[in-house]
């Protein structure tokens, strides 16, 4: 008995050994993984020099000579490095005025924006209103909109207002957004409702909550809304044109394509406009550094019910 148990166990083990080396999956030979893993590693490489390639050269031109950088434009070692460019900038222009004014729009924009982009997206995701679909479908419609069709209007409604050429008339027309809206809507409804009935059996308002337990874990939502708004603010042309004109509240965006246009003299000033364009580039390059590990990281702040 033994031995026809063991003839007949035999027979399975080989069937489920030559199963086991047919289903087994074919490994992909370690050189042919290497050699893809490089060229997708050099692309890249390519793709990111590609990429920063005018911008090394903008700071590279904006310490040449206007000779030198009209007789060499896209080399990267200047011939003779000067800090003539900056110097002329900040001291034969108005450049440190444009630079405030930036400074002052761009802050009290990105504050507002966090702000209220906060709470409208609070309000459509948690209350129930009439007509909140609709206006969550006119919300989506307005990012649709090219900001570039709706400049006459804009300009118009400054001018009723009577806040035309003034900060207000700067900053008040930028303070919501609709994309900043979008955003923290969609963070705001992946935060469990369970969170706020707890709240709300303590007898906490609505505001209360929003304010002390919804927004703090909203973090990376506002995070990212500041880059935007601070981005988008700062680097903000077409309504400035259309909100003011006075020489005294221009910002860098009009005050440096003023300078593309040969405001300072004649000549190409290579020099004088890329070093306007480097330092109007820092604060925002430095900002995204500081935050780009907190941008939108929808599993902070998160918990389970």
């Amino acid at each position: 008995m033994s031995m026809t148990h063991s003839a007949a166990v035999r027979p399975e083990r080989r069937r489920e050994n030559d199963h086991g080396r047919r289903d087994a999956p074919r490994s992909v030979s370690p050189p042919r993984v290497a050699w893809a893993s490089l060229v997708f590693s050099l692309l890249l490489v390519v793709l990111a020099i590609i990429y920063i390639a005018p911008f090394i050269v903008q700071i590279a031109t904006s310490f040449k000579t206007d000779a030198d950088a009209s007789a060499h434009p896209v080399s990267l070692i200047p011939e003779n490095w000067t800090t003539a460019a900056y110097t002329k900038l900040f001291v034969n222009s108005d450049f440190p005025l444009w630079f405030t004014n930036s400074v002052i729009v761009t802050v009290a924009v990105t504050c507002g924006r966090v702000l209220f982009d906060s709470m409208a997206g609070y309000a459509l995701s948690r209350l129930h209103f009439y007509g909140r679909d609709f206006l969550f479908a006119m919300l989506v419609a307005v990012m649709s909109v090219p900001m570039v069709v709706l400049l006459i209007p804009k300009f118009l409604i400054i001018k009723t207002l009577g806040i035309y050429d003034s900060y207000a008339g700067m900053i008040l027309p930028l303070l919501i957004d609709a994309s900043g809206v979008f955003i923290m809507k969609n963070f705001f409804e992946s935060i469990p409702r369970s969170i706020e009935e707890q709240a709300m059996i303590d007898r906490a308002g609505i505001f209360r909550i929003f304010w002390s337990i919804v927004l703090p874990m909203a973090r990376p939502a506002i995070v990212t809304i500041t880059i935007l708004s601070f981005q988008g603010s700062w680097n903000e042309l077409s309504h400035f044109i259309v909100s003011a004109q006075s020489p005294a509240l221009t910002t860098l965006t009009k005050g440096v394509a003023s300078l593309a246009s040969g405001q300072l003299s004649a000549g190409s000033q290579y020099p004088v406009k890329l070093a306007a364009a480097v330092v109007m580039t820092v604060p925002v390059a430095v900002l995204f550094f500081i935050f780009q590990k907190r941008i939108m990281n929808s599993s902070e702040g998160s918990v389970k019910e």
